[in-house]
């Protein structure tokens, strides 16, 4: 027996049984959904609770369609960051998760249907969205679930399915998805979004190495609408009171605003390229700033396989500029729009530089740093 199989073997005869039916936390009860399939790797064992008492957006889902051996930690870490990226849009969105990372996301533009919204999102990085987590904001019809079903994907969430759709995902012909996970679940703009909103029962859990806890508020934002999205200012010694000078189009801080939304659930330091609403690339991971920048060029020149050129193009920035040097190498691929916060020393060299490549500048109320 090999030691995948053997690991594999131990894993479910330790499953059962393992973890507590209820347990508390924070003063709210909890009670097991369902012992997992595994954690993060399949020698490790994980159970699934929700909250006792209120409804859950997650925690409530109605499985449609179960794979083999159902859902994983991973699976479900992937449909909480998804539901994360989509809870922000009132229009048809998308995001297909691989890894606690988007591979791409995208909300519709006018005319857009659903399967238009989910196309873009995929293409952004269709090699990446092999074996990602889908989950829409909207109904899923017939022809958003024949075109999923082109390509490999573990599992698709949405508030509510066509019936025709949910016949398509069970097609018993289909070899390349026959184990896709089909889960309905709450409406995910009811999570909460913005700095004010109620945080009762959604405190974040970090556990560390030796077993001790870390509480924290989500990572919500004070960015409501365009109407937040400001032109940057700031002020040196040596260059004085510097704002910027170039204003973005009306598409480009509609797209500014977009990639804010995305990039809160981007692992940083992380940026994201939007065009008409789709994301083009996103660079994440990275310990330096231009660093993140530089592989989002990278992959929107070697992975995208959308229409949208990046000529005229939005990012958002999770942290600030510590040098122009991240401005510099997205405006010389066509980036012509940015939104990251300020706190540089150097924010008023970096938005001085920004005027001189003729990109648009604005300073975001805060930083979105996600150490998932």
């Amino acid at each position: 027996m090999s030691n995948e199989k053997l690991s594999r073997a131990t894993y479910l005869s330790r499953n059962v049984g393992e973890f507590p039916a209820d347990l508390r936390l924070l003063d709210t009860l909890f009670v097991k959904v369902d012992d997992l399939r595994y954690g993060t790797n399949p020698h490790q064992t994980a159970a699934f609770y929700r909250p006792v008492g209120r409804a859950s957006v997650i925690g409530s889902m109605e499985v449609l369609k179960t794979g083999k051996s159902g859902l994983s930690q991973t699976n479900l870490e992937d449909i909480s960051y998804a539901l994360n990226i989509i809870k922000f849009f009132e229009r048809p969105a998308c995001a297909c998760m691989k890894h606690v990372n988007p591979s791409g996301a995208a909300v519709a533009g006018q005319g857009d249907s659903l399967l238009d919204v989910y196309v873009k999102a995929r293409d952004c990085d269709p090699r990446a969205a092999f074996g990602s987590v889908v989950a829409c904001n909207a109904r899923v019809d017939t022809a958003t679930a024949r075109e999923i079903m082109t390509t490999f994907v573990e599992c698709v969430v949405a508030p509510d399915f066509d019936p025709d759709a949910v016949a398509i995902f069970n097609d018993p012909e289909s070899k390349l998805n026959r184990h896709i996970r089909v889960l309905r679940c709450g409406n995910p703009a009811a999570l909460p979004r913005f700095v004010g909103d109620p945080l009762e029962g959604y405190r974040t859990v970090k556990v560390l190495a030796d077993g001790s806890l870390v509480l924290a508020d989500p990572l919500l934002t004070h960015v409501r609408g365009i109407d937040q999205i400001l032109p940057a200012e700031a002020e040196s010694k040596a260059l004085g009171r510097v704002v910027s000078t170039v204003e973005a189009t009306p598409e480009q801080k509609q797209d500014l605003l977009v990639a804010w939304y995305m990039n809160i659930s981007v692992r940083s330091n992380g940026v994201i390229l939007v065009k008409n609403g789709g994301s083009l690339a996103v660079g994440t991971g990275e310990q330096d700033r231009v660093g993140a920048v530089e592989q989002a060029i990278w992959k929107y020149r070697n992975k995208y396989k959308g229409s949208e050129t990046i000529e005229g193009a939005a990012m958002a920035s999770d942290g600030f500029f510590p040098f122009p040097d991240g401005v510099e190498v997205a405006a010389e691929a066509g980036v012509r729009a940015i939104i990251a916060p300020s706190g540089s020393l150097k924010d008023a060299e970096v938005l001085a530089r920004a005027n001189e490549l003729g990109v648009a500048m604005c300073h975001a109320p805060e930083r979105v740093f996600s150490h998932h």
